[in-house]
């Protein structure tokens, strides 16, 4: 099974005139949009083509493992159970809604900034941009694992773009303290699911067993993920965001605010 994510689009050159390629977010979230009108029964398994047991094949790979023991070549895939399919189902579901959010965010705080600094333009862009790769990445495992998106798409975009412009209008260190309260708590949400696929990682070990390579390729993507949003917020931090005022009632209400978000998409 492959993994068909794009690399991350760095950013630009100061030079280069910002030409607004959010106006590519409509795009995106026409995508995300369309797969919540998927509709999928809530008794359809998740259709993971490495969550779904399948009997067939998980005997042919203890087989081949069989034949081939004296060489070490194969071993039987690990196979998850119905708890960790439904793990992997609420975490892609979050992840696209966080992304999504992201992406409104920094829309609606750019404008605002770049006219005001200038000099931010490069980096609102290179946020902004990795931001909608991740959004396309969970787009593209959603539909093609055909997992149904959380419900609650419509709260989430007018919440993410009054924040986004909200705290923009209080000024550079207010935005950038928005960036590193949300970040802040989606890092720790992927280090989570980074943390739990390892646990599966480490008992498949013990079995004598190992991930599909698809669920391997999973967890690189949910690390890499996570380093990016990292950065952003140590973009954040560098760029003043604990000068805002009020800090820390703002932080901390946002954060409450990400916590939120994230247990009820877990669930509807």
């Amino acid at each position: 099974m492959t993994f068909n994510a794009k690399p991350i689009v760095s950013a630009r050159q100061r030079q280069v005139q910002f030409d607004f390629s959010m106006l590519s977010l409509p795009i995106l979230r026409r995508c995300a949009l369309s797969h919540c009108r998927y509709s999928v029964p809530a008794t359809t398994p998740i259709c993971l083509d490495f969550l779904v047991p399948s009997t067939s094949k998980h005997g042919q790979c203890r087989q081949a493992s069989t034949t081939a023991s004296t060489s070490g070549a194969f071993k039987p895939l690990y196979v998850l159970s119905k708890e960790q399919r439904e793990f992997m189902d609420s975490a892609l579901r979050v992840n696209q809604a966080g992304e999504l959010a992201a992406t409104l965010i920094y829309k609606a705080q750019t404008p605002q900034i770049v006219r005001s600094y200038p000099h931010l333009r490069p980096l609102m862009k290179h946020m902004y941009d990795q931001e909608a790769g991740h959004l396309k990445t969970f787009n593209h495992l959603i539909a093609k694992h055909q997992i149904r998106p959380t419900a609650m798409y419509p709260a989430w975009e007018v919440a993410a773009t009054f924040l986004g412009w909200s705290t923009a209008a209080l000024g550079r260190e207010a935005a950038m303290a928005c960036t590193e309260a949300v970040e802040t708590e989606i890092g720790s949400h992927y280090n989570d699911q980074v943390r739990e696929i390892l646990s599966w990682e480490a008992d498949a070990k013990r079995r004598g067993e190992e991930l599909d390579e698809e669920l391997k390729e999973m967890l690189a993507t949910f690390r890499r993920i996570r380093d990016e949003e990292l950065e952003h917020l140590d973009h954040a931090v560098a760029n003043d965001s604990k000068e805002a005022k009020p800090y820390d009632p703002l932080v901390d209400v946002i954060r409450l605010g990400c916590r939120t978000a994230i247990k009820i998409s877990e669930k509807i």
